[in-house]
């Protein structure tokens, strides 16, 4: 690694003279996709993207518009400079927490009359970024950017919404309409998602408008006012086969490093959640709750969260956060009782009722007093620039009073969790909480498009609720099959007894990973995953529609294995022990089914990876 370190350093000092061509390439390190950039007779730019010499995305075009100048034409290449980036860097949650990035940028440096425009180009193994950089003072008031799919591609979308809660849509056309980012395509042998990374409250969010196979980036706020200086967040393509691209952490890479020095309080867990397991009523009920701090208690999971309604006044009525909730609250009763169990409390709160810096400094350091571990902030709704400066003010609060924090009512995560690690899960998906539209199809899509990209708080587990799609083992599947620091677990108590093995296994899967593999799959038919934690591997399968056995590769085990599979049986989930030494276990999945095991290394005498 030392070379690649000096290189970075001596490459960062050289800048490549003035040249007339118009057609540059930035090609990743050791294979992956190449870049190219070109500059038109008329001073356009546009980039393209092509891996194993395939066209993944046609040329595109690149620039923004400002008040004071038009940046996507008439351009000039004044300069150009490269050099290698290499990063080290831990995470306390996504799908491994240990990363190393390798990428290779290029700077160009154009100029219109006295204007001037940075484009920043980045590859990598798993993908290829840009982002743009403007001096002094102004506003942008669009960007040309947008990117062009070639013809025939299969996409997997989701219309846009400012929470981003729809659900994902496999299309062979494409109709005109406005979609989320993260957008998933099959371009021939190769994966496209089109991502972003490293959004926060300088700029405005993205979403996508398709015209005929071109996707135009369309902006949040018309006016985007900056004072000192821009840099806009990484527009990002990640891209390969589809195990490359689900297990791809580039959008993580690109996003700036930890603004945290400790991060010891960060602590990411299992979590009771009782929302659909009764709703506001047991939201405001002392004894419910210590109900769940019990039953976590017996079962060793550490979180317990408190939803929407624990701080309604119960003499008004009044929904909203006032100078009496510390009043009249139980809350602190709950956490030390939960103290006493070895179990944390987490709270919902309404993002309105902190939306001011001394709000926060005021009611965060009150939770904080009392002991609370973690926070959930609901109905955010917005990706405007003045909403994304509430997302900075609000993360430096919350890390200021060791506060974990799940975002609800969302933006999704853009390298969120890299620069303030006590983010432990968005929202920003259409979820179990949904009691229509939701589909095996679109949960079969999540892995590779939303969950892609980030952590994401699907709340899985609701086995009460007969409006779900899977069967149970398919529903436990999703704990491995989804990756969340902070896994809200939804089922009630009696779901919960009802399905002895599903206890079983939900007792033993982590929430935080050191390795991921995608095994099998295809976006909205099913999907196998595998994830490591220390020396056993979980995993996780569901498959949307008709029954199928599902041949699991086990090649990554190396040596023999004990996998214990449970899996929907003809009574319930039932459990069965397979001793694998490579090859493929067949495993037998009903319509909408799905499986959940456990693998440890095989040694004489071992029946069971149960500790």
């Amino acid at each position: 690694m030392n070379w690649l370190l000096t290189g970075a350093l001596l490459a960062g000092l050289l800048t490549a003279p003035v040249t007339p061509a118009d057609t540059w390439t930035i090609k990743a390190p050791a294979g992956g996709p190449v870049a190219t950039v070109h500059l038109d007779t008329q001073g356009r730019p546009s980039v393209a993207v092509s891996r194993g010499g395939a066209a993944v995305l046609a040329p595109s075009p690149l620039g923004v518009t400002t008040e004071q100048a038009d940046l996507t034409t008439g351009l000039s290449l004044t300069g150009r400079s490269s050099r290698p980036v290499v990063e080290k860097y831990s995470t306390t949650a996504g799908k491994r927490l240990d990363r190393l990035s390798v990428m290779n940028e290029t700077r160009f440096r154009f100029t219109r009359g006295e204007a001037r425009l940075d484009l920043v180009v980045r590859a990598a193994r798993d993908g290829v970024a840009y982002r743009y950089e403007l001096p002094g003072a102004g506003a942008v008031l669009g960007e040309a950017s947008a990117f062009a799919v070639p013809a025939g591609a299969t996409a997997w979308l989701a219309g846009h919404r400012r929470d981003y809660e729809n659900p994902f849509i496999q299309y062979a056309d494409v109709p005109p309409a406005e979609y989320q980012m993260p957008a998933l395509f099959g371009v021939g042998q190769n994966y496209l998602l089109l991502a972003e990374s490293a959004l926060n409250g300088s700029y405005t969010g993205p979403h996508l408008v398709s015209d005929q196979g071109t996707y135009k980036i369309a902006l949040w706020d018309a006016r985007v006012p900056y004072d000192h200086g821009l840099t806009t967040p990484w527009r990002v393509m990640v891209t390969g086969d589809l195990a490359t691209v689900t297990e791809s952490t580039l959008v993580d890479d690109l996003a700036p490093g930890s603004r945290l020095a400790d991060t010891s309080w960060i602590k990411p867990g299992k979590v009771l959640w009782s929302w659909l397991a009764g709703g506001r009523g047991v939201q405001q009920s002392l004894a419910a709750q210590k109900e769940f701090v019990d039953y976590a208690s017996q079962h060793r999971w550490p979180y317990v969260l408190v939803d929407a309604g624990w701080y309604d006044d119960p003499v008004t009525g009044e929904r909203a956060w006032t100078d009496r909730t510390a009043d009249f609250t139980w809350i602190p009763q709950l956490v030390e009782y939960g103290r006493t169990h070895g179990v944390g409390i987490m709270v919902w709160l309404r993002f309105s009722d902190f939306d001011t810096h001394d709000e926060r400094v005021q009611r965060f350091g009150l939770l904080r007093q009392w002991g609370v571990k973690g926070v959930k902030l609901d109905f955010i709704d917005s990706e405007a620039q003045e909403r994304l400066q509430w997302y900075d003010g609000t993360l430096r609060d919350l890390a200021d009073n060791q506060l974990m924090v799940n975002f609800h009512g969302s933006t999704v995560p853009k390298g969120i969790n890299r620069t303030w690690p006590q983010v432990m899960s968005m929202e920003g998906v259409h979820g179990a909480e949904k009691s229509s539209n939701l589909t095996t199809s679109h949960l079969a899509a999540l892995p590779y498009t939303r969950n892609e990209i980030g952590s994401m708080d699907y709340t899985p587990m609701a086995f009460q609720r007969p409006s779900r799609p899977t069967s149970d083992a398919h529903e436990l599947a999703l704990s491995v099959v989804f990756e969340s620091g902070l896994t809200n677990l939804a089922g009630s108590l009696e779901a919960y007894r009802a399905r002895p093995e599903a206890e079983r296994f939900l007792d033993q899967v982590p929430t935080v990973w050191d390795e991921t593999r995608l095994l099998s799959g295809r976006p909205a038919d099913h999907t196998v995953m595998a994830r490591r934690s220390g020396d056993r591997w979980f995993i996780g399968a569901g498959v949307s529609g008709a029954a199928r056995t599902l041949q699991v590769p086990t090649g990554f085990l190396r040596g023999r294995w004990l996998v214990e599979v449970t899996r929907d049986g003809a009574d319930g989930l039932v459990r069965e022990a397979h001793v694998v030494h490579g090859g493929t276990l067949a495993v037998e999945v009903p319509a909408e089914g799905g499986f959940a095991a456990i693998a440890c290394r095989w040694r004489p005498g071992l029946t069971t990876c149960a500790r």
